[in-house]
């Protein structure tokens, strides 16, 4: 299939030869891993504990003893200079951004940026943002509390730098941005897919409105799984009635992979600026065959002020088998990501993903509102309870019906007995940024 050059936003990297893109893979590894050595008292001490040396990287097999990175290793910062402490590797004078992650996994990490590496997060988001049909002529809304975390600032400054013209809707209530994007006529807009669903949900219930009619033409998702949830992505895309494409990144690491337009059922690896590799789940052996789960761990080219050298994110997903249509060579991970190691767990000896019980609410109309898991024990015995909302107009047998089938196919897509509880409509809470819908109580 012959794909236009403007499908790309750098082509010259984006179809590039799979054997070139290792070579200067290996080549920009060896910049970084001496970078972080010279520069980052951490990462000097990381590689002494080793016994690791940047002149010991010569291969691409070298890599793998590179010592790894972990959030608790940018958390042990109670050295100078105040706030970033010995992971930092320029002068404090070239910091020019702060932000820190969410904090959803424990205390938050300090991430400094110097001017270049904030150009870096831009061009990392406009490779995202071209090959998801964001174009000059689109009117981009962003329904985003603009704060200290990351999240859409650089979005925002890719939009800018591709052309587009960005409404900023950061302190307005979530009615008040929906009736400035259909006064606007905003053609896309970025949130969760948490977001989304619930902007949909105010369209429908506040503004007794269609979202239809307010002529969105592309959504991008990002800070939670959802948007490559069949399920979910389908109820977003039914909602809105135009294309919604999934994006992950991270403070520590940057903007680093993407569902393109074609979309192949998974996420684009941006090559030329992140080594992506895949390590078992219980070992640091690398994942190379096709549907094998594994630790995503990433290194971050070229970022400078503090670095991203084999950064173990703890999210799981696995390599994809299949080509994408768009004809980028960059390779694909399947389904993107599936959750986290820590909410992979066993239950009554299953291995089980709160991913799995999101594609089946979802895939049932009639859950309407939100939902929400727990985990807990029962005396000896694991326990995993679903509160639910439905629509209000469900009741009698119809009603009994549905959760008879949402419990069987709860049952068939997990192998585990999931108690169900209905809730009043609009009893569970709403979420704008990540949402905070499975618990486990045991580790408690």
């Amino acid at each position: 299939m012959k794909i236009s050059t403007d499908e790309y936003w750098n082509p010259l990297v984006e179809v590039m030869d799979m054997g070139a893109i290792r070579q200067m893979q290996l080549e920009k590894m060896k910049e970084l891993v001496k970078w972080g050595y010279e520069k980052s008292p951490l990462y000097r001490r990381k590689f002494e504990e080793a016994s690791f040396h940047p002149e010991d990287l010569k291969s691409w097999e070298d890599i793998s003893k590179v010592p790894l990175l972990t959030k608790d290793d940018y958390r042990c910062q109670n050295v100078e200079p105040f706030p970033y402490g010995d992971t930092l590797c320029v002068p404090l004078d070239e910091v020019t951004v702060f932000h820190q992650t969410s904090g959803t996994t424990g205390t938050p990490v300090y991430q400094p940026d110097t001017w270049a590496d904030w150009e870096w997060w831009s061009e990392c988001w406009a490779t995202v943002l071209w090959a998801q049909g964001f174009r000059p002529e689109d009117r981009v809304f962003i329904p985003f509390g603009y704060n200290i975390f990351v999240a859409y600032w650089a979005g925002h400054y890719a939009c800018e730098k591709i052309g587009c013209e960005v409404v900023p809707g950061g302190v307005l209530a979530t009615r008040e941005r929906l009736l400035k994007m259909k006064e606007l006529k905003a053609t896309a807009f970025m949130a969760t897919p948490t977001y989304v669903l619930g902007m949909a949900e105010t369209v429908k219930k506040e503004l007794e409105g269609d979202p239809h009619d307010w002529g969105i033409k592309k959504i991008l998702c990002a800070g939670e799984p959802g948007a490559l949830v069949p399920s979910t992505k389908k109820r977003m895309e039914e909602a809105w009635n135009c294309p919604v494409h999934d994006h992950v990144g991270a403070t520590e690491v940057g903007a680093w992979s993407f569902e393109c337009r074609h979309k192949p059922e998974g996420l684009h690896v941006i090559e030329s600026m992140f080594l992506v590799e895949l390590l078992e789940l219980d070992s640091d052996k690398p994942v190379t065959e096709s549907g094998v789960p594994g630790r995503i761990v990433i290194s971050a080219f070229d970022r400078r002020a503090q670095p991203c050298i084999r950064f173990d994110t703890k999210d799981v997903s696995a390599w994809s088998e299949e080509k994408c249509g768009c004809g980028r060579t960059w390779r694909v991970l399947e389904k993107g990501v599936h959750g986290r190691v820590d909410h992979i767990t066993k239950v009554k000896g299953v291995l089980f993903s709160p991913v799995t019980v999101e594609e089946v609410v979802r895939s049932f109309n009639e859950i309407d509102g939100e939902f929400e898991l727990t985990i807990d024990k029962k005396g000896d015995l694991d326990r995993i309870d679903l509160r639910v909302e439905l629509k209000d107009e469900l009741t009698g047998k119809g009603r009994d019906e549905l959760l008879r089938k949402l419990s069987s196919t709860l049952r068939l897509k997990t192998q585990l007995n999931i108690g169900i509880e209905v809730v009043p409509y609009g009893s569970l809470p709403r979420y704008e940024v990540k949402s905070k819908r499975f618990k486990d109580l045991r580790k408690k």
